[in-house]
This record gives C-alpha cells, sequence and structure tokens, in this order.
C-alpha cells in the first residue's frame, strides 16, 4: 500500500466550492485508488460553519449536531462525547482547529458527500475502479492520541468478511471481519497529519486488499457497517450503561 498525501491550498470559511478545490489541487488519480478527504474541507465547502462568538455555545451546538451525548460534566476534561451518524466520536466531530475563527461542523450527509464526490471522480478522470473515504480524526479508549476513521465512503466493500474460511490450521473463523475503510482511514490520516500540513487529501494505491465497487454502497450494506443496535456491539456492556441522552438530531439507535 503507498499512501500519498496532497499539498492543497489553505481553506477558509467562505470557500464553498469543493468541485473547484478539487480541481485545482488534485491533478491526477490512478486506477484503483481511493482518494481520503478530511471531513472539514468537506463541510467548509459545504458552508457548514459557524463564527466563534460570545453568543455561540458550542457544547449547544455539539447537542444540536449528535444523535446522542454524554454531558460533559462527566468527563474531567471537559469533553462531550457523541454518537453522530452512528460513530462514536468527541463533540459531534465539531472542530475549531483550523478553522479561521470558525466552529466547523461534520458534513450534513457524510455519506452523499462520498457519493457525489466519487461520481465526480469517475467523470473527471474516466476511472472504472476508484474510491473515497470522507475522514476524521477520533479516540481509542485505553489508547492515548487519536487515529482515522470513516464516515462516508464510496466505491469500495468497506469490509472483508472472514467468517466461516480456514486459518493456517484450517480452524474455521468465527468472527473476523476486516474494516477496511477505517484502517485506510487510519493509514490516511497519520500521513496527512493534525496540525500545520495542509495535507487534506490523499490518495491510496497499491490496495490488494480493497475489493472496489462499480455501485455506491447499499442501505444493507451500510447497514453491516455502522451497527444500529446497542445489543449487537462488542462493546455494549460499556454503551448501554453510559447514561446517553438524545441530542437534537435524535436518530434512533435501539437498545432492545
Amino acid at each position: 500500500m503507498r499512501v500519498t498525501a496532497i499539498k492543497t491550498d489553505r481553506i477558509s470559511a467562505g470557500d464553498t466550492d469543493l468541485i473547484k478545490f478539487l480541481d485545482k489541487n488534485l491533478e491526477q488519480l490512478a486506477e484503483s485508488s481511493v482518494l481520503a478527504i478530511t471531513s472539514k474541507v468537506v463541510a467548509i465547502c459545504e458552508g457548514r460553519t459557524i463564527p466563534i462568538t460570545k453568543k455561540v455555545n458550542k457544547k449547544d451546538l455539539i447537542i444540536r449536531e449528535s444523535d446522542y451525548y454524554l454531558p460533559s460534566y462527566l468527563s474531567q476534561y471537559d469533553f462531550t462525547f457523541t454518537i453522530t451518524h452512528r460513530t462514536l466520536i468527541p463533540s459531534a466531530g465539531i472542530d475549531e482547529s483550523n478553522g479561521n475563527g470558525h466552529y466547523v461542523l461534520w458534513p450534513a450527509d457524510p455519506q452523499k458527500s462520498a457519493n457525489d464526490i466519487r461520481a465526480y471522480l469517475k467523470v473527471r478522470f474516466s476511472l472504472k475502479d476508484v474510491a473515497v473515504i470522507i475522514t476524521d480524526s477520533t479516540a481509542r479508549p485505553l489508547h492515548y492520541g487519536t487515529e482515522g476513521v470513516t464516515i462516508g465512503y464510496s466505491g469500495l466493500a468497506a469490509l472483508n468478511d472472514y467468517v466461516g474460511q480456514p486459518d493456517l490450521f484450517g480452524r474455521e473463523l468465527k468472527v473476523s471481519v476486516s474494516n477496511v475503510a477505517d484502517a485506510l482511514a487510519s493509514a490516511a490520516v497519520v500521513v496527512m497529519g493534525e496540525g500545520t500540513e495542509q495535507t487534506p487529501l490523499a490518495v491510496i494505491e497499491a490496495v490488494p486488499f480493497v475489493n472496489f465497487q462499480a455501485n455506491n454502497p447499499t442501505a444493507a450494506e451500510l447497514h453491516k457497517f455502522y451497527i444500529s443496535h446497542i445489543d449487537d456491539d462488542l462493546f455494549a456492556p460499556f454503551l448501554k450503561n453510559a447514561g446517553w441522552k438524545k441530542g437534537g438530531r435524535n436518530i434512533e439507535l435501539k437498545d432492545d
């Protein structure tokens, strides 16, 4: 696998043309490539920014943008953890870094954004196999630091399912499913960086383990990628007892 970060023009609130941004900063893209693009760039170009003023309360924004949230007083670091777009993420993805005086929200519909970007890339570069992942940084429990997560994808099978296949010694694998999309996001995010690198795009090539798809992910595929029922989650014993409160998006995450 080869991951190449792309230095781009600086983008700020008010820059609302994603296609123009990609046209200027993405000069080429080969067949069977994956383009990783940060959620921040997509959100800014979709106008999903709010000026930071005394009248704007970030915690209120977080609650509004989340499906479920944990009050910040539960955290010694005053963090509000949320479930947003079926993803566990601090602050509903809202960030101030590199926002130039603005809160940058998540894209309103990351999945639609990923689908639209891939459709544009297929036409612009005359590609058969190309995929897109929209990335953000998140934290893993009991590990310090951040890593990448996918919040929207298109053009690839997000999961490689090994269940039912034999291991090296013939034992049948019972639960092994490789999360390709999030693994690619982590690789891209660590290369793109978290500071002043100014590289919000990354091209991922030489990926024999990626199964490219001609279609956008189906509802059934998305249902498998994002766990909708807390009881089905490996971490259900923690999630069910966290004391979640309903946020403004209020998308049902069933626990019955």
